[in-house]
């Protein structure tokens, strides 16, 4: 990180009844970086967040703001710096308004200043013809919003959000989720981001972190920690469905041969000449198509037939298993299963590029 810290933890642990949850050596937040931490349900996210949002003290380590520790005795004057969000909105029983206005007279603000900030942050969240709504009347999605205007008028140092998208529909997600990353990015709001939502941490985060069983396997840029997973658990979780274990047959010039059931497949990463590694593939990254079509002007290295073992509908897109020797996943759009043709049974050609491979490590 080059960004100077505005939050950190040191050695940092925390217990419930005797049993640790909890155990953070290191953790740095940047200046106006967007960190995510992603984790299963039970991995102590919400703990992490509450230690960093000082609601809750670690029974060993220390939290720093700004690079000064954080005691008891200057916790309350800190906590003021930051705001947070959580799933449910907790929405007082008035109008819109005065809702996003609560945090600003909680801390003895007033006058026409703070008028315009209130129109201005219901202006970006898209609330302002709600302004004088009740509270009680507003649907799922413009609770939230009201919850994120009244975190963001006070301008907060640091915004913790606690799964606040994880309550809503579908369709509401997906609508609310571009604006708030258009917002942190414009604003460079330092934000530490809480979800077990994999495509939530790619659209907000700069960085993320996995944590598991109170422990942080991996923390690196966003696109490293989903392309490039640590370890087969971190890869698990992040969505590589496919991973194999093959031999090293050659390795040069940044390309690596592995032999896995009877393929020969290219992976663009250093290995070492025989070794036994794993090997992940994302879904994402493989293009199936009919065994006579000519395969297209691409970069792919790695062609593989095969049959299709089981089609599994889904949104946005249908998991198709094919056996090549070894089960490899695929999305596939559902245009593209009607346009193929593609049921289980049929034989197909899965393509994937050398760059889509990763080499998770040896066994």
């Amino acid at each position: 990180m080059t960004a100077r810290p505005v939050l950190a933890l040191a050695n940092v642990s925390v217990s419930y009844g005797g049993v640790e949850v909890l155990a953070v050596p290191a953790l740095e937040v940047g200046q106006g970086e967007v960190l995510s931490v992603i984790g299963p349900n039970g991995s102590g996210k919400s703990t992490l967040l509450r230690v960093l949002g000082l609601l809750e003290r670690p029974i060993r380590g220390e939290v720093r703001f700004r690079g000064r520790p954080v005691d008891a005795r200057r916790a309350l004057a800190e906590r003021r710096r930051m705001a947070m969000v959580f799933q449910l909105p907790l929405l007082a029983d008035m109008t819109v308004a005065r809702n996003v206005m609560l945090g600003l007279a909680f801390r003895g603000a007033g006058g026409d200043a703070i008028e315009a900030r209130v129109a201005r942050w219901l202006e970006r969240l898209n609330i302002a013809p709600l302004r004088d709504q009740r509270a009680r009347t507003l649907s799922g999605g413009q609770a939230q919003r009201v919850a994120l205007a009244r975190a963001l008028v006070l301008e907060p140092e640091v915004l913790l959000l606690d799964e606040p998208f994880s309550g809503l529909d579908e369709p509401t997600r997906g609508a609310l989720l571009p604006d708030v990353a258009a917002i942190l990015r414009a604003d460079r709001v330092t934000t530490v981001f809480v979800t077990h939502d994999r495509g939530e941490a790619q659209a907000l985060a700069d960085r993320v972190a996995v944590l598991m069983g109170g422990r942080i396997l991996q923390l690196d840029e966003t696109a490293r920690v989903f392309h490039a997973p640590a370890s087969e658990e971190v890869a698990r979780f992040v969505g590589v469905e496919t991973i194999v274990t093959g031999r090293v047959l050659t390795s040069d010039h940044g390309v690596t041969a592995v032999h896995v059931a009877g393929h020969t497949l290219e992976v663009a990463a250093a290995g070492r000449p025989g070794d036994l590694v794993r090997l992940g593939i994302r879904p994402e990254d493989v293009t199936l198509m009919l065994p006579t079509e000519r395969a297209p002007l691409s970069s792919a290295r790695n062609y593989l037939t095969g049959t299709i073992a089981r089609l599994v509908p889904a949104t946005p897109a249908t998991r198709v298993v094919v056996d090549v020797g070894f089960p490899l996943v695929a999305t596939v759009t559902a245009r593209s299963i009607v346009d193929l043709g593609l049921a289980e049974g049929l034989p197909v050609t899965a393509a994937f590029k050398a760059s889509a491979a990763h080499l998770i490590g040896p066994v």
